[in-house]
């Protein structure tokens, strides 16, 4: 009769457990419990001393008699193990395995039970391997111990507090993208298609007043978005990354005048020149700076920067296409003079140089250029200074999230060099300094305990977590009813990409239900495609279901 059940009966484990409990019952099978089973990467099952790694699998009490093997792949070569009776604990039985562990190794279990082989990763207990879902073990990779299930809040600086008026963006301050700088007075308008130079005043005394509030909500983490000198709101595009933007920091020396009719920064624009260019006002935002860090550790919480590396801002002083860098220790800029000693950090074209499209933008954004890390070894050094200053005193800023760090360099090859080098400058400067990146995709080929420490979890939490509450993609283009409460999409999906983690950059991944690249969770529960640009913000507000949103938030905090 055992010989009649259909093999692929495997994988629907409760009719498995049903036939198990009765063959075992009624008819004295060895049969093997499937329920109990188990086994996963933390120190449960893996531990670590001066004899090696200890690998263990549980299963069900007096079930297995020794036949459980642990195989181990370490550069594509697999060795077979057998595991030994460890012991017992309540009803269950423990097996395990000692050994050395140098070098990163996969590794999956077979138990041989009554003429069958099953196999055992983090898919579960199955009569066919796949290898994609195989156990991680990397023995030289080290996570900060304060970042495993740390609770993180996110601050887009502009948005979250004005603390001191007197920084304020002034209209016409300057002009950005085609749209001159305006100050928005009142805190809940509604926001325009086309914002980017629309400021609202906050600032970091603003977070500092309200540190004990976020220390009151159980804040662990704050994650700034940029904040180094910038003449958008959302500050990727960086123009100084040695010091935070006095907008968000420290005026001391003001001078100069906004915009009136006509709209020249290099000319006219000379309060946003005096404002972000005089080391007075930059010294003094970076102290600012400084002591926020100072107060933030001092309510037990870390600070984390946001670091955009791939590509600076059109206003950068590198580059200095608006010609705002005169004297005071600048050198000329690249788009100023083909002599410039920053020429290498970009890439250039041959055509009427200079000109609007003559380097390389990232994505080809005429105010993103990419910077040319191959062929500068200038810049490839001063990048990684910039790692090791920020999270070194007097700043101890306590890790970085990288902007899309995948895309850093013209090839793989290149990208991964560079992650390696910086992790070795932050990590030198500042060992439990986390890095954490942005990426959509495997994460694999980035976290072997050599690059990044762990990344934003899009693949492995807000994204089937919105396709299964929601039905809605991230950035609520799309709605796909058949992925709504769609149960085995989403455990397929969680299970799939989150076995391309080892445990500690997957407890120390930052799991969201939104952020500055993506729209609201709260408003993906109205289940309607469409975005600012094509629905109105008024839409955002229609139809919604907190009660969705608390499903999810109860997902987030568990």
């Amino acid at each position: 009769m055992l010989t009649t059940l259909p093999i692929n009966l495997i994988d629907n484990k409760e009719k498995i457990a049903i036939c198990a409990r009765l063959f075992e019952e009624y008819l004295g099978c060895d049969f093997l419990n499937i329920e109990a089973v188990f086994s996963d990467e933390t120190k449960n099952f893996v531990t670590h001393d001066k004899n090696g790694f200890t690998i263990k699998i549980r299963a069900f009490k007096n079930n297995l008699h020794d036949n459980a093997y642990v195989h181990i792949i370490n550069n594509d070569q697999e060795t077979k193990h057998k595991m030994l009776f460890s012991e017992s604990e309540g009803c269950f039985d423990f097996f395990k395995l000692t050994m050395p562990v140098e070098t990163p190794i996969t590794y999956y279990f077979s138990i041989e039970n009554n003429n069958r082989v099953y196999f055992y990763n983090k898919r579960g207990l199955f009569l066919e391997l796949d290898h994609n879902y195989n156990f991680k073990l990397y023995p030289d990779f080290n996570i900060p111990s304060w970042a495993v299930g740390a609770v993180w809040y996110q601050i887009y600086v502009d948005r979250f507090c004005n603390g001191d008026t007197s920084n304020d963006v002034v209209n016409n301050e300057y002009e950005y993208l085609g749209h001159a700088a305006k100050k928005i007075n009142d805190w809940y308008s509604e926001v325009s298609t086309d914002d980017v130079c629309n400021f609202y005043g906050g600032d970091l005394k603003g977070v500092m007043q309200k540190m004990e509030y976020l220390k009151t909500l159980g804040v662990e983490v704050i994650y700034f978005n940029p904040i180094f000198v910038s003449p958008s709101n959302h500050k990727y595009d960086a123009q100084d990354y040695d010091y935070v933007d006095p907008h968000y920091g420290v005026i001391i020396n003001e001078s100069g005048e906004p915009l009136r009719f006509e709209k020249f920064n290099n000319r006219y624009a000379t309060m946003y020149i005096n404002r972000t260019t005089n080391k007075e006002n930059l010294e003094a935002s970076n102290q600012l700076f400084c002591d926020l860090v100072q107060l933030a550790h001092d309510n037990g919480i870390k600070i984390i920067l946001d670091g955009v590396f791939n590509h600076c801002g059109a206003f950068n002083k590198w580059l200095d296409k608006e010609n705002f860098y005169h004297g005071d220790g600048y050198q000329v800029g690249a788009y100023r003079d083909e002599n410039s000693p920053y020429h290498d950090y970009f890439s250039w074209y041959d055509t009427n140089w200079p000109n609007n499209d003559c380097y390389s933008g990232w994505w080809n954004h005429e105010n993103h250029p990419k910077l040319n890390f191959e062929g500068s070894k200038e810049l490839y050094d001063y990048m990684l200074e910039v790692g090791r200053k920020w999270v070194s005193p007097p700043f101890n800023a306590d890790g970085w999230r990288l902007d899309v760090a995948a895309d850093l360099g013209n090839s793989p090859e290149f990208n991964h060099k560079f992650w390696k080098d910086f992790r070795r400058a932050v990590k030198e400067a500042n060992k439990d300094a986390i890095i954490l990146a942005e990426h959509y995709g495997d994460v694999t080929p980035w976290l072997y305990g050599d690059e990044w420490d762990t990344v934003m979890n899009y693949d492995a939490f807000m994204e089937p977590v919105t396709w299964f509450l929601t039905g809605m993609e991230k950035h609520s283009e799309e709605f796909k009813p058949d992925l709504l409460c769609n149960a085995m999409a989403f455990e397929g999906a969680m299970r799939y990409h989150m076995s391309k983690f080892s445990i500690n950059a997957l407890q120390s991944a930052m799991n969201q239900l939104s952020n500055h690249d993506h729209s609201r969770f709260l408003t993906r529960t109205n289940m309607t495609a469409g975005r600012l640009h094509t629905k109105g913000s008024a839409q955002a507000e229609q139809g919604i279901k907190k009660s969705i949103f608390m499903e999810a938030v109860t997902m987030l905090m568990t």
